[in-house]
């Protein structure tokens, strides 16, 4: 849910190509976005977002030296930004590389600008956003994973959430942001995000999206259940 009021989000946006960026501005900011940097590689778009403090990322995976998904890693670990892939490939491999790097969204080039807008600002807002296209695919791979011998990580950080951090996990897995989160359940935004932390961290999910793919591939576990 995107908040009425809200400022508009920040963006830099990370593509190998000058045309490209040139053409993701224009569609940005003719949607009320304001993008605050470029970059035509992953170690510029990592130094951008150190020293312009964007909402979010917009990275192309595909670019020369460090890629997108290096940096997305790292934009993600130093908590500069929240991150949206923005790709032309849409192999599996990509879309679990972004997600396991931290990436907040992941979708196509071939997206129209008015979508592509309302995903820049959910995912600014604390919201995640996939690919219609390829959620589908991405979600059946993880329900045909093997499943490991022992114990699964995720299920065991899940034996380690609290009543509270099971219920933010549920609201997250619906697709709420913090600020929604808050208000379903009655807390304050920063509590919302101490929370959302510690899921993470008990976890070890690099990301929100990563923590409700883990989430779904654990199945109903301990009162936590995945949303359909």
């Amino acid at each position: 849910m995107i908040e009425h009021g809200a400022a508009a989000p920040t963006v830099v946006i990370a593509d190998d190509h000058a045309m490209i960026r040139e053409g993701l501005r224009m569609i940005l900011e003719r949607q009320g976005i304001r993008v605050v940097g470029e970059a035509s590689d992953g170690a510029a778009a990592v130094r951008n977002a150190r020293a312009l403090r964007p909402d979010v990322v917009l990275m192309d995976l595909r670019m020369p030296g460090t890629d997108g998904i290096a940096a997305t890693q790292q934009v993600v670990g130093e908590g500069l930004a929240e991150v949206l892939v923005l790709t032309s490939f849409d192999e599996d491999e990509l879309v679990f590389s972004a997600i396991r790097a931290g990436a907040a969204g992941f979708l196509l080039k071939t997206t129209e600008a008015v979508p592509l807008a309302d995903a820049v600002r959910r995912v600014a807002a604390g919201e995640g956003a996939l690919d219609p296209r390829v959620t589908r695919r991405a979600l059946a791979a993880l329900a045909n994973a093997p499943a490991p011998e022992h114990a699964t990580p995720q299920l065991a950080g899940l034996e380690l959430l609290t009543d509270r951090e099971r219920e933010v996990l549920t609201a997250l897995a619906a697709g709420d942001s913090n600020s929604r989160i808050g208000v379903r359940l009655g807390i304050a935004l920063p509590t919302v995000k101490t929370h959302v932390s510690s899921i993470l961290t008990k976890l070890g999910a690099e990301s929100r999206t990563h923590a409700v793919a883990m989430l779904r591939a654990a199945g109903p576990a301990r009162g936590v259940s995945p949303v359909e």
